[in-house]
């Protein structure tokens, strides 16, 4: 438990030192936002700075920071000193820059920024990128909100051949569809703030709860075995190098959360607005990551005798077991949600946390798919006024994606695939985006503070690049050589990076 209390130290008192920084550099004035100067009643919109910040919170939080750390404690306790360290000085400072550049430059969306600080092949492929990465969002995030719905609140079984499971997958299209085509203050601007305030309940009372029952949990300090499982052999076996941080993702950093608060930047009323709706939202996400870890590992302490979980080895590796009408079942790591929540807050306040987890999925997936109609609308000069224009180029995105979750839905390993190129793709956009940050700081006078996006940066272009030459999904070269491979790439990246960033000044 002391280690999981000084992680929360550090998440939020190095949040605030580390945010009060990153303010200092960027430098905040009195200079409209483009809410005002670009209104035009649909995306740039003025709403208050608490509306932004629920908003935003909800836009990057999807399952991300619950399903990574569910699978991100099995590395050990070191889960809650990486979380909050890479949270404040990558994923906080990155999802800052990001908005608070945006907003200095008109409201533009990534593709945009990163078109200005670096050059057009770049351009091109950051725009097909994240365009794939925003289209298999959209999927993921109906995906396993329609499944924990299904089957954590209906008790249905949640297979392809339910008609029940489609007509919930198609409820949570609709409301996608509606969500992206209509002006942003008439639907996500009235129901984000009442998500947001559930999304925060169902976290503070799985927080709260932790102290109350008294879980066991585990210290750095001390042998990483509980319950039977050991955390020190999953460590080592699984590549905590890279695989941890591609696993985590969005509890520390994430690619996908640029594109998302660049959606804000055309609704906040004041640049000095930025530090409070950006970088702690992301800290805020952080707390939800070491919750959920916290919650997994005090499950996998109780063990399935006190209604937890007990890990056992299978064919496919690693796997959560729980007992289910009496007897040890696997099941998924969306389920240990329900496992979570139920055995914390009990039958009713269980319930409404899962409700709380399944608005995270639904709250990102809507402005993934809102985000990548923008950035097409803006590719093509599409100017999006229209609402028939919006719905026009909603319509063929919103049908590719249901034909794709229903091949994800049929193929037993479809999902798997899906969400591993969504978690490699998700921290390689983050690269692109902190390298923007840096040469944007070179450019405009702020050369001394360049190491802040630096050295994250080269962390990351190494790990993605390590992660896809060694995984499955990738080359599956040696361990050995795909570490060497990434740090090659990342020397490579840091080089051309403050190359171009010099050449900028």
């Amino acid at each position: 438990m002391q280690t999981f209390i000084i992680g929360l130290v550090i998440l939020f008192v190095g949040g605030a030192f580390y945010g009060a920084l990153c303010e200092r550099v960027f430098g905040p004035d009195d200079r409209q936002t483009p809410a005002f100067t670009k209104q035009d009643g649909v995306d740039f919109v003025p709403m208050s700075k608490f509306k932004n910040a629920l908003i935003n919170l909800l836009n990057i939080a999807g399952t991300g920071p619950i399903l990574g750390p569910i699978q991100g404690i099995l590395f050990g306790p070191i889960a809650f000193i990486s979380i909050p360290i890479g949270c404040v000085i990558g994923g906080a400072m990155h999802d800052y820059f990001s908005g608070m550049i945006s907003v200095r430059e008109g409201g533009i969306q990534m593709p945009e920024l990163v078109r200005q600080n670096m050059n057009e092949l770049i351009h091109k492929i950051y725009t097909v990128f994240v365009c794939i990465v925003l289209f298999l969002i959209g999927v993921v995030f109906v995906y396993t909100p329609g499944d924990i719905a299904a089957t954590q609140v209906f008790g249905f079984g949640g297979t392809a051949g339910e008609p029940s499971t489609w007509v919930i997958y198609s409820v949570i299209f609709v409301y996608y569809l509606i969500a992206t085509v209509f002006p942003i203050d008439k639907i996500i601007g009235r129901v984000y703030p009442i998500f947001g305030a559930v999304l925060l309940l169902s976290a503070v009372g799985v927080f709260v709860m932790l102290f109350v029952k008294g879980y066991p949990m585990l210290n750095v300090w001390d042998p990483w075995v509980l319950n039977g499982f050991d955390f020190g052999s999953y460590f080592t076996g699984e590549h905590f190098i890279p695989v941890f941080f591609v696993t985590v993702a969005c509890g520390i950093l994430s690619g996908f959360h640029s594109t998302q608060i660049t959606l804000v930047t055309r609704t906040i009323e004041s640049e000095k607005e930025g530090r409070f709706v950006f970088y702690n939202m992301m800290i805020a996400e952080g707390f939800i990551a070491m919750v959920w870890a916290a919650g997994t590992m005090a499950m996998i302490g109780a063990g399935a005798d006190a209604s937890g979980i007990v890990m056992q080895m299978t064919d496919n590796g690693w796997a959560y077991f729980a007992s289910v009408g009496g007897s040890l079942q696997q099941i998924s790591a969306t389920s240990v949600v329900g496992v979570v929540c139920r055995n914390m807050l009990g039958p009713v306040g269980g319930l409404i946390a899962i409700i709380g987890v399944i608005l995270l999925p639904v709250t990102s997936g809507d402005t993934a798919l809102r985000s990548l109609r923008l950035i097409i609308a803006d590719t093509l000069h599409i100017r999006q006024a229209d609402s028939k224009k919006r719905i026009i180029l909603a319509l063929p995105v919103f049908a590719a994606a249901y034909l794709v979750l229903i091949w994800a839905k049929n193929d037993p390993n479809g999902f798997n695939t899906i969400w591993r190129y969504f978690g490699w793709s998700n921290q390689t956009l983050a690269v692109f985006a902190m390298a923007s940050i840096m040469i944007w700081l070179m450019k405009n006078g702020k050369q001394k503070y360049f190491w802040i996006p630096f050295i994250p940066m080269v962390f990351y272009a190494f790990i993605t690049c390590a992660y896809l030459m060694g995984a499955k999904i990738g080359f599956s070269l040696p361990y050995g050589v795909s570490l060497a491979i990434g740090a090659v790439f990342a020397v490579i990246v840091a080089a051309a990076a403050f190359w171009r960033g010099k050449k900028s000044e």
